[in-house]
């Protein structure tokens, strides 16, 4: 069963990146079309795959469900929204003393007493 789900794993990601790299984008209209057959993705040629403006653009997670594979997300990255593995070990597994130092705290800096002379007498860059 694990092999069997490895291998239609591996068609719908063939599939899906075809289907987005292969697209048919229609400036005048804002829509990008399928250009060919993706059996795998329920997909037929001519299909709006994405669109500006009350459009539900089509879901590799829905697509996943409805071939009924166990565990769908070992095989799907998590949703940039939330945050991947880099996101994850800097939330969980950095040092937090190291952030602290790097982090200047202009309280402690002290300002120079003594205030430099105004350039041309505080006129600016004026030729005057």
């Amino acid at each position: 069963m694990g092999l069997r789900e490895e291998k239609v794993m591996d068609e719908l990601r063939k599939q899906w990146k075809n289907l987005w790299q292969e697209r048919l984008d229609d400036k005048i209209r804002a829509e990008s079309i399928a250009t060919s057959d993706y059996s795998l993705l329920f997909l037929e040629k001519g299909t709006i795959i994405s669109a500006t403006k009350d459009y539900k653009s089509v879901n590799l997670r829905e697509i996943i469900d409805q071939h009924q594979i166990s565990n769908p997300d070992r095989f799907i990255p998590p949703d940039p929204k939330i945050g991947g593995l880099t996101k994850f070990i800097k939330r969980n597994f950095s040092n937090k003393s190291s952030q602290k130092q790097n982090q200047r705290n202009y309280d402690d800096i002290k300002p120079n007493k003594k205030q430099c002379q105004r350039k041309k007498g505080g006129r600016g860059w004026l030729n005057k």
